[in-house]
């Protein structure tokens, strides 16, 4: 389907109906003016309940509307969900959120296309509490940051996408170099969206640690 008209349809629905447990979030990323195919992200309102119940609230009062994504590790995970990335001066990038955390609900496992809320390292933050607003969308399992994270979703549609962004050239923050923006993000009735959960993509062992060295910053 055409994705300018996928959105319009999941406009229309979202704008019809209150925010239910059976909601799904859809992202409709740009990168340099043209749409991209959306996210579908299915939320898990059991394992997580606060961190759903909070995305909810930010994408239906537009918190992530024009925001982009600001980090990207290549066939690891993208990041998005800072309130700055609008702003041009990026010198604080990584650093914003909505004002408040969450507390930490640690259940699901890193497995590939979940959906985790960022937060600062435990030696300033041992309570593990989450930004609030930041979130990263795994390319494969991470093993590594399991019991580490609250995983409060996972991606039903366009994964596709983010595999070719998580192949994009970054700068050396890990930002994108060419700008990848949400254009909207709405939250839409489950069964207004056909949605297909991606297969699994098989992980190397010792990957993550040859990558980066240690378990990531996500804040």
């Amino acid at each position: 389907m055409n994705p300018r008209l996928f959105f319009a349809a999941a406009l229309f629905a979202a704008l019809c109906s209150p925010l239910l447990a059976e909601d799904v979030v859809i992202l409709q990323l740009e990168k340099k003016g043209s749409p991209l195919a959306p996210l579908v992200i299915e939320l898990f309102e059991a394992e997580a309940p606060k961190h759903a119940s909070n995305f909810k609230k930010l994408v239906a009062k537009g918190f992530y509307n024009k925001t982009s994504i600001h980090r990207i590790l290549p066939n690891a995970l993208v990041q998005m969900g800072d309130p700055i990335s609008r702003q041009k001066n990026m010198v604080d990038l990584g650093t914003g959120g909505p004002g408040y955390t969450l507390a930490p609900e640690i259940r699901h496992k890193h497995t590939e296309a979940v959906v985790g809320m960022g937060r600062l390292p435990d030696k300033i933050n041992p309570g593990r509490l989450s930004n609030g607003s930041q979130f990263y969308i795994t390319l494969r399992a991470l093993p590594e940051l399991d019991g580490t994270q609250t995983v409060f979703g996972k991606i039903t549609q366009g994964m596709d996408v983010l595999r070719e962004l998580g192949n994009a050239p970054t700068d050396t923050n890990d930002a994108p170099v060419d700008r990848v923006v949400i254009r909207r993000a709405t939250v839409v009735p489950k069964e207004k969206v056909a949605t297909s959960t991606p297969p699994p993509r098989p992980s190397k062992l010792g990957w993550w640690s040859r990558l980066t060295g240690s378990i990531p910053k996500l804040f």
